[in-house]
């Protein structure tokens, strides 16, 4: 239904009038988002489709995530930047769902100005998202690790829920008021946490500087959002951050992130309806990694968990921490798949099984000696599932030069095969390296 006007002829005295039988519906938004616990490569295949987008969205999440592209040699890392950002053509939106840590925005931008991309004229952020510049004080007096990144975004979360949060809104209103408000929420926070330290008065000062510097990027996030949608015809990409299994209600609870990373947090992040959500792409790496502490079913404490370490580079962007490895566990993806409906996969860092004689992939999880058809809820439980493997044949073959399907070997086309058909889902890229020609489109 595009919005059509149908003529009725009770509906005016002169009997000419219609009515809107429907809504436009508008242009649609295509989405990229982690099907795993994160460090997919969710940055490359946003910057592939950033080459000829209009517009690139962040939805949630904040400085926790960590996107490296690589652009003629360059290497870009964003945390709270969209990394689209990176094509000059590009307007970047950071959206309400998004929490803004004001000192890391700037730095990161100046960064990769210095790179030779420049930014500040291209992006807009809403005035309805959070600012982490407080929170970032608690993490000397935090609570035991949930294996998060450190970078103070839960406590925003927290104080949003909460009611007490800060927006960017507030910050260029009345600063007054918003010092007032800074001042109380720091004082509960100082009563919470006593060996708390904040100097109130050069927080607020720094605060101030961003002022006049933000203004000009800031607009209602809503309009700014309906108008893009409504207006002409534009390619309109939202980058996810973080990844399924991190979802504050979906993910491996508590060792989780603070916010949905599933397609739901587009709607909530941006303020946009279901029916303008397009194409969902997953991004799944070819084995499995996670940082920080929580199950991890298929998780290789063995040689074969060191070698996809080193051979990946499995070291995180945001925290330079290790990441652990496993197989690919096909129970995790069909489960974030139920939940997101993705309409196709990036399969990345393929090549880094290049030198297995033999690949297992997880397929099936057990309790107490039974298949269950369900991605467990409970810790404990995930902690117990046996997993059940598939042996698959490797390639034994160097695929980091390979540009198209056809000149993938035999084995490794199956591979891609197998995992299309245990999830039902095509695959439209496959990575074998990092720079952008690596990926392979195959539709």
């Amino acid at each position: 239904c595009s919005g059509v006007r149908v003529s009725e002829e009770h509906c005016g005295a002169d009997g000419g009038s219609s009515r809107v039988t429907c809504p436009s519906v508008g242009n649609k938004v295509t989405v990229v988002l982690g099907a795993q616990w994160g460090d997919e490569g969710k940055g490359k295949v946003v910057d592939l489709l950033a080459q000829d987008a209009d517009m690139v969205c962040r939805c949630q999440g904040g400085n926790n995530a960590g996107h490296t592209v690589v652009v003629d040699s360059v290497e870009y890392d964003f945390h709270l930047l969209p990394s689209g950002i990176i094509n000059p053509k590009v307007t970047a939106f950071i959206g309400n769902g998004v929490v803004i840590h004001l000192p890391g925005l700037f730095e990161e931008a100046e960064k990769n100005m210095r790179k030779g991309k420049g930014w500040e004229n291209r992006l807009i952020i809403s005035d309805r998202a959070h600012i982490g510049r407080l929170m970032s004080h608690l993490l000397s007096v935090s609570p035991p690790s949930l294996g998060t990144t450190k970078k103070g975004i839960g406590p925003v979360y927290s104080a949003k829920a909460a009611r007490s949060g800060l927006r960017i809104c507030d910050l260029l209103a009345d600063f007054q008021e918003f010092s007032e408000r800074f001042k109380h929420l720091a004082s509960q926070y100082k009563s919470m946490y006593p060996s708390l330290e904040i100097d109130m008065d050069g927080e607020l000062e720094k605060l101030k500087t961003y002022v006049d510097r933000l203004k000009p990027m800031v607009r209602d996030g809503v309009f700014f959002m309906y108008k893009a949608l409504h207006g002409s015809s534009k390619k309109i990409l939202v980058e996810g951050a973080n990844a399924a299994l991190l979802d504050i209600d979906f993910g491996t609870y508590p060792f989780v992130t603070s916010s949905n990373c599933t397609v739901g947090g587009v709607c909530t992040g941006l303020g946009m309806p279901p029916q303008n959500v397009g194409e969902v792409y997953g991004v799944v790496k070819a084995y499995t990694t996670r940082v920080g502490i929580g199950a991890f079913p298929t998780e290789q404490n063995n040689e074969i968990g060191e070698l996809l370490q080193t051979r990946g580079k499995e070291v995180g962007v945001t925290t330079g921490r290790k990441r652990r490895c496993g197989w690919l566990d096909l129970v995790l993806i069909k489960y974030a798949h139920m939940i997101n409906g993705f309409t196709a996969l990036a399969l990345t860092k393929l090549d880094i099984l290049d030198v297995l004689p033999e690949i297992k992939v997880g397929v099936a999880y057990k309790v107490d000696g039974e298949i269950i058809q369900h991605f467990p809820a409970n810790q404990e439980v995930l902690h117990k599932v046996e997993v059940q493997y598939e042996t698959l044949p490797g390639w034994k073959t160097d695929t980091s030069a390979v540009r198209t399907f056809e000149e993938l070997p035999e084995n490794a086309q199956k591979y891609i095969f197998y995992i299309e058909d245990h999830l039902g889902v095509p695959v439209k890229w496959i990575g074998v390296g990092k720079s952008r020609e690596s990926m392979i489109q195959l539709f």
